[in-house]
């Protein structure tokens, strides 16, 4: 299905070395993500959500903010209560700051990837515990497939580029009838041992 003509692009914001220190946090990855999914939330509503304290939520939203990922939210909350929201539609890694020759900017680096893949193991995990209690027309809607191809760099490149393509076509579809939030991960790697 084709995007909608005038639907704008995804805000994406790219990680630079400071601003992935300040990301590089398990919890205020986790955070942002919330934001993202689930809309604008006070500190008292993601403590809630994340099983932390509202200390701790406010302290890394503050961090958050600091960095450009989260702002205030117009038009929610009453009196002192303060919301937030993400300030981008996602996140973009520069994998040279994998090769960073500052060792605390490799180490966030390492941190802010092996928590992206944690996450998509929960989110995997939590569907597969809870899709008896969906559809069957659902369950036909959900996959998990694996393939092994034969490609260069290059090639492996273009691949991804190709599908984050498609999967952006249907970002900003009309809503519909039945319309649920849908998670897509995409990974794409050689293999170590062959």
């Amino acid at each position: 299905m084709p995007e909608e003509p005038d639907a704008p692009p995804p805000q994406v914001r790219m990680l630079d070395a400071r601003s992935l220190r300040g990301l590089a946090h398990p919890l205020r990855i986790r955070m942002l993500a919330t934001l993202r999914h689930d809309g604008p939330a006070t500190a008292s509503q993601l403590a809630e959500r994340l099983g932390e304290s509202s200390g701790s939520t406010s302290y890394h939203l503050r961090q958050l903010a600091a960095h450009g990922f989260v702002e205030d939210a117009p038009g929610h909350g009453k009196g002192r209560e303060r919301w937030w929201q993400a300030a981008h539609d996602g996140t973009a890694f520069d994998e040279k700051l994998i090769y960073d020759e500052d060792p605390a900017t490799r180490g966030a680096a390492d941190l802010f990837l092996h928590e992206i893949a944690t996450i998509h193991t929960q989110e995997l995990s939590t569907w597969l515990g809870n899709a008896h209690s969906w559809s069957q027309e659902w369950r036909r809607g959900s996959d998990i497939s694996d393939f092994t191809l034969h490609l260069t760099a290059a090639q492996s490149l273009e691949l991804i580029r190709e599908l984050h393509d498609v999967i952006n076509s249907y970002r900003d579809l009309p809503p519909a009838e039945g319309t649920k939030s849908v998670r897509v991960h995409t990974h794409a790697f050689p293999r170590t041992s062959e």
